[in-house]
């Protein structure tokens, strides 16, 4: 593929070589909505059997060298952290996010650093608080918090005192962290509370984040956000505080669908990304974003979903690279709307997989990761392997 000629295509493939994207050691395992759960052979059943699935999505891209790990799901009483991180070594791939807990015993029904409970707030920071030496002994330099907690009801809560035990709490956390780990604190605008969540929006996070302290930044989930958001001024305003954290990319038609990042919306995706681009290119530097996944598949395999997901960052990434800043600002100089509009249109519509293509055979990589992937037989190999440990299978492994 012949690139335009203002683009330095050394440049382009280096910041590609830099671009990495962590996977969720949940994004491998079986899962499932409120009604039910449906299984699919090849899923994993173990830490260790993720931790290989995510190896394989790594050995295709090139990209994903970390998983994300979440704790209770991953780490049970007596799992030794730097066992964990051994086996991960071993298999070519790191620890990444740590996620702590606090929302799926049965305690925390009414919230957990919010309850009105001191005990069950002080469960909640302490979970916390082992989460950060998790961190440690695996050598993580993040740790990612989404909290379930809100209200359902009017009067239910003091909502302006949940908030202060909300900041009381992260800062007790943010005090605890090595001064490698970034905190990153997660929002969402509802569910499963349905009149208020306590951190309900990027602002609401963005202000927790500062009480924390220095270290604690956003993380934006690209699925929780209301209809008709605006994601990418979002993050802009949050790149230009310095406070965007991180990513967990996904796709949504109607709320948190999980769905497969840029299955419904590939234009907001390359808007999210031109915003990054644009802020590097004035900076002289890589923005520092952990770029995460976070997607939970009921139908789609698990990892060939992964590798699509994977496969989307990358060219979207690179279509943003391909915008002609020049041309744009000239545009925006002569308050020419048309134009301005046109020269990011027209590199969305640019096809960029023949230069990926080329840039992956450069690095020995499969041209075409899911293709490749499909042939070399292992969801097949471990659905078999794997049918035996579930309740209840599948007819296939997909």
């Amino acid at each position: 593929m012949k690139l335009p000629s203002h683009i330095d295509e050394q440049a382009l493939s280096a910041r590609l070589d830099r671009f990495e994207i962590e996977t969720p050691s949940w994004g491998y395992a079986d899962t499932g909505t409120r009604f039910g759960k449906y299984l699919q052979d090849a899923a994993a059943n173990t830490l260790d059997e993720k931790l290989a699935d995510a190896a394989e999505v790594h050995r295709y891209t090139g990209c994903c060298p970390a998983v994300a790990v979440h704790v209770l799901w991953d780490f049970p009483e007596g799992l030794s952290p730097q066992s964990t991180a051994a086996k991960a070594a071993k298999l070519g791939v790191r620890i990444g996010a740590i996620n702590p807990n606090v929302f799926q015993d049965q305690c925390y029904k009414f919230g957990s650093v919010t309850n009105r409970d001191p005990a069950i707030r002080r469960r909640a920071v302490q979970h916390m608080l082992d989460s950060v030496r998790i961190g440690q002994a695996v050598g993580s330099n993040a740790l990612s918090l989404w909290f379930a907690d809100g209200t359902n009801y009017p009067g239910q809560g003091h909502i302006r005192q949940r908030k202060h035990w909300m900041t009381e709490a992260l800062r007790e956390v943010h005090a605890a962290m090595p001064a490698g780990m970034t905190m990153l604190v997660e929002y969402k605008p509802f569910e499963p509370a349905f009149y208020h969540t306590d951190i309900a929006d990027w602002g609401m996070a963005c202000a927790f984040a500062r009480h924390a302290g220095p270290r604690a930044k956003v993380l934006v989930d690209t699925g929780h956000h209301l209809s008709g958001c605006n994601i990418e001024h979002i993050v802009a305003f949050l790149v230009d505080e310095d406070m965007l954290g991180g990513f967990h990319f996904n796709d949504r038609k109607y709320a948190d669908d999980d769905l497969t990042m840029g299955s419904i919306d590939p234009y907001q995706l390359f808007r999210i990304f031109f915003e990054i681009v644009a802020a590097e290119r004035e900076t002289g530097a890589d923005l520092n974003i952990a770029y995460m996944v976070d997607q939970s598949h009921n139908l789609k395999p698990k990892i060939e979903a992964m590798i699509q997901t994977v496969m989307t960052a990358q060219e979207h990434m690179a279509k943003a690279m391909l915008v002609d800043f020049g041309s744009l600002q000239a545009a925006r100089d002569h308050d020419d709307i048309v134009r301005a509009e046109s020269v990011l249109r027209d590199v969305y519509s640019t096809d960029v997989r023949p230069f990926l293509a080329e840039y992956r055979r450069a690095r020995k990589l499969p041209a075409d990761p899911l293709a490749a992937f499909r042939e070399s037989g292992y969801a097949e190999r471990v659905g078999k392997e794997r049918a035996a440990c579930k309740p209840g299978s599948s007819s296939g492994y997909a």
